[in-house]
């Protein structure tokens, strides 16, 4: 059985990913970068680190100054889209 993830808080509801990117070469999506709030910046950032397609790290940057406020195991109740 799965454990429950933490739930994280981010600038906004909507989410727009304006990267997702397979750096391992395997045709599956392991880094995404998103917007939640609309203004084109990314706030949002995961990473598959063990290429089963799966967020493993989730990090939030809330005041978008590019260091992290929240850093959580898993997809932070925010799955990716795709």
């Amino acid at each position: 059985m799965t454990e429950p993830q933490e739930t994280v808080e981010t600038r906004g509801d909507d989410r727009v990913d304006l990267i997702a990117n397979d750096t391992t070469g395997d045709g599956k999506p392991d880094v995404w970068v998103s917007d939640t709030d609309g203004d084109g910046k990314p706030d949002l950032f995961q990473f598959d680190t063990n290429g089963d397609g799966k967020v493993d790290i989730t990090m939030v940057d809330l005041d978008q100054d590019g260091n992290p406020e929240v850093i959580v195991d898993g997809d932070g109740g925010v799955p990716p889209k795709i």
